[in-house]
This record gives structure tokens, C-alpha cells and sequence, in this order.
């Protein structure tokens, strides 16, 4: 059987430690999408560790971890990412394999994303400038080239042959930065990329499923980000929802069994797009200051705001989500009153429904205000030690969702989590 974790909000939910934390139940963690502008953040031994594209069980002795077909791989970064794991003992050779399927995102994928960006006329969605847009854009033009052309003789001349492609898209935008000694360390990661247990992603995973073992499927972004359900186009480039699980590992919906979704006890979004509680005020300016939030790949500072229950009972849908995490709950702590949005005025309309483009709605959040509980929650072990007005909070998300809250999230360490019940 096949678990699920995902975001349900626009990313930067705090998926890395929930992963991290399951993951000592699983026999196989598996990222099914996304590329490196994912940053999931754990603590290992004390020390913070962000982790681009290596599923977030890497520390578990007793795990395999896969990044599966539905991923664009940036070898570069997954080398640094492999030295970083490296130097904590863990054994790559024994515990990660790569789908000889997942196509790789190339020098000029970074420089065409980098053109686009800064070219006038075109949309600034604040792209992450890793080529993670190009590199779905060559694969859905079958252009793209994959971990398994690593192994074939001919792959210089075939990345001279698409680079002949890129350079005429280039020369459109008028881009004339020197990416040569990006393409130097590309070669040297690409070198290394081919001493890595490089496998056939989807026997692999459907093998260790005929053996019965337990699988995590882990997600990358948020579901408000998916390509064809989020914020159109203010979105990334591939479905984040439970549903690209099975195009991205190459596993039937059948094997999957549970739907974990992770949101935060607030809201926050990185780069453009709609963002209907956002708070650009002091209080968001606050929330943004004791959650830490910016952005562990870029570091840009997140936009903030409450809880936007409209969107969440959306995400839950569309991924048939199970049980719920809430994360960074602890953020809360401070504030005396606190707000959920329950509903949008659309229009001069209200409606509980997300539109088909929110950013050409005009939305005004329909907030209901609940009581804060200041006080300190991050020693908590147990739901009985949370205060009362925090299981209030959670009482009236679980009744609008109805989708359980069973784990909260109380601090930055692997182990401050709370079972609700």
C-alpha cells in the first residue's frame, strides 16, 4: 500500500518534518513531483538541513527513498544535496535510486527560465529561476532529456542538439549571459549522477509493493500550486495533488490508501498569484517574523496571512484527503484574537467555492474571529496539556473541513508533535 503526504496550501507547509517524522513506518520514501525549488527543512542532530530533491526519510537507516518519474532532476544541486547527506553518515549508495524515466533539468532550462523572467511582457509569476518550468516544457514537447540517456554514449551529442534548440529561444529573448561554467559543473554532477543506483522507477516501486512493503509518497509544493487546479498561472509546472502520484511513480490509484495533507494554522505564499487573507499589515508583518517565514531555497520573505478554510476544504477534496497535520501552530501563540476565513465575498456574491481564475475575481474574505490562547505550546507532549481555546481552534476546522486534525505541529524539532485524541 501507498501513503500519501502532501501540501494543502500554497507550499511551505512544513512537509519535510512530517515526512520525516513517518517515516520511521515506511519501508520506501518516494518523491512523485516537483524539482528543486522545493525546500523541505529538517533538523538532524540539531542542525537545520534543507533538502531540494532527496525524499525526507534520506535519515533513516532502514528506509529506501526513490525520486520517481514525475520529478525534474537538477543534477547539480543533487550532488551538493548528496555531499551534504553524505557527511552525516548516511550511505547513499544503499538508501536512494533515481527512475531512469525522470527527465533532468539542463543548464539552459535555468537560463531560459532566468530570459522569461526578465523579459518585459512576459508573466512574472516569481519563478524560482531553477529551469523547473523549461525542463516540464521540453518534456511535455518530448524534447527533454532523461536520467536514463545518462547511460547512453550519445548523450553529449544529444544535449548538444537540444542546446541548439534552447540557444534560438534565447537569442529571441535577447539573452546573452555566459552559461559556460554552468555547463561545466552540469558535467561534472551529471558524472557523478551516473555512480548512483540509477533503476526502472516503476518496477522498483511496484516490486517493493509485491513484497508488501510500506510506501510514502511525498509531495512537493502545495495542491493550490497543482497545474490544472491551483491558481492558474500563478501555479508550478506539475500536479502537486494526490492524483500525480500515480503518472509520477507509475503505480495504480488502486495502491493508494491513505491521503495525509499538511497546512499550516495560518497561511502564507511565496512569488505572485492571489492570496485572498493575506495580511499586509502588522499582524501579518508578525506572523512572518515568528514563524521564520522565508523561503528555505530562495529566502524571500513569505506573504502572510489566517487560515483560508475555503481553499483547504478545496484541497481536501481534490486529493480525497484523510487526516490532516497541522503545522506551526506554536506561531499562534502570541496573538489574542485570531481569524479563519469561512467563506469569500465573490463578486457581491458569497460563495464557498473557489473560482475558476481568483485572480480576475475580486474576493473579499468573510473571516469569523476566534479566541487565541496565549500561551506557550511548544512543550506540550500530549493534546491534554494544549490549552482550551486551541482545541476550540481545531474543533471548529475539523467540523468545516470535515476532515480530521490528528497531528499538530508544536515547534521546529523532529519530535514536537502532538496526537490529537
Amino acid at each position: 500500500m501507498i501513503d500519501v503526504i502532501l501540501g494543502l496550501q500554497w507550499g511551505d507547509e512544513g512537509k519535510g518534518k512530517i515526512v520525516d517524522w513517518f517515516a520511521k513506518n515506511y519501508d520506501v520514501i518516494a518523491r512523485f513531483q516537483g524539482g528543486p525549488n522545493a525546500g523541505h527543512t529538517l533538523y538532524v542532530d540539531n542542525k537545520k538541513i534543507v533538502l531540494h530533491q532527496i525524499p525526507s526519510g534520506v535519515f533513516h537507516s532502514n528506509t529506501e527513498n526513490l525520486i520517481g518519474n514525475g520529478v525534474v532532476l537538477d543534477p547539480v544541486i543533487l550532488k551538493k544535496e548528496c555531499n551534504t547527506v553524505s557527511s552525516f553518515g548516511v550511505d547513499l549508495k544503499k538508501n536512494l535510486f533515481i527512475s531512469e524515466r525522470t527527465h533532468l533539468i539542463l543548464p539552459t532550462h535555468r537560463a531560459l527560465d532566468k530570459a522569461a523572467e526578465i523579459s518585459k511582457g512576459h508573466l512574472k509569476i516569481g519563478s524560482t529561476l531553477k529551469g523547473i518550468g523549461p525542463a516540464y516544457m521540453d518534456k511535455t514537447g518530448r524534447n527533454g532529456l532523461r536520467v536514463g540517456d545518462l547511460l547512453d554514449r550519445n548523450f553529449t551529442t544529444s544535449y548538444i542538439k537540444l542546446r541548439l534548440k534552447h540557444q534560438k529561444l534565447l537569442d529571441n529573448y535577447a539573452f546573452t549571459e555566459d552559461i559556460s561554467s554552468w555547463e561545466e559543473e552540469f558535467f561534472e554532477a551529471v558524472d557523478f549522477l551516473r555512480q548512483l543506483n540509477i533503476v526502472n522507477g516503476e518496477y522498483f516501486i511496484n516490486e517493493k509493493l509485491r513484497q508488501g512493503k510500506k510506501v510514502l509518497a511525498e509531495g512537493a509544493q502545495g495542491s493550490m500550486l497543482d497545474i490544472d487546479f491551483g491558481t492558474f498561472p500563478y501555479v508550478t509546472s506539475s500536479n502537486t495533488i494526490s492524483a500525480g502520484v500515480c503518472s509520477g511513480m507509475g503505480v495504480a490509484p488502486q495502491k493508494i490508501r491513505d491521503v495525509i495533507g499538511i497546512t499550516k494554522a495560518y497561511c502564507t505564499r511565496v512569488g505572485s498569484g492571489p492570496f485572498p487573507t493575506e495580511l499586509n499589515d502588522e499582524i501579518g508583518e508578525e506572523l512572518r517574523r515568528i514563524g521564520n517565514e522565508f523561503g528555505a531555497t530562495t529566502g524571500r520573505p513569505r506573504r502572510c496571512g489566517w487560515i483560508d478554510l475555503v481553499a483547504l476544504r478545496y484541497a481536501c477534496m481534490i486529493n480525497g484527503v484523510t487526516s490532516l497535520v497541522m503545522t506551526k501552530a506554536d506561531v499562534l501563540d502570541s496573538f489574542a484574537d485570531l481569524k479563519v476565513c469561512i467563506a469569500y465575498e465573490l463578486n457581491g456574491k458569497k460563495s464557498t467555492e473557489i473560482p475558476f481564475q481568483m485572480e480576475k475575481a475580486k474576493i473579499e474574505p468573510i473571516l469569523k474571529s476566534l479566541s487565541g490562547w496565549k500561551t506557550n505550546i511548544c512543550a506540550a507532549t500530549d493534546f491534554k496539556e494544549l490549552p482550551l481555546n486551541m482545541k476550540s481552534y481545531i474543533e471548529f476546522i475539523n467540523q468545516y473541513l470535515g476532515v480530521p486534525i490528528h497531528y499538530i505541529s508544536n515547534g521546529p524539532e523532529r519530535e514536537q508533535i502532538v496526537k490529537v485524541g
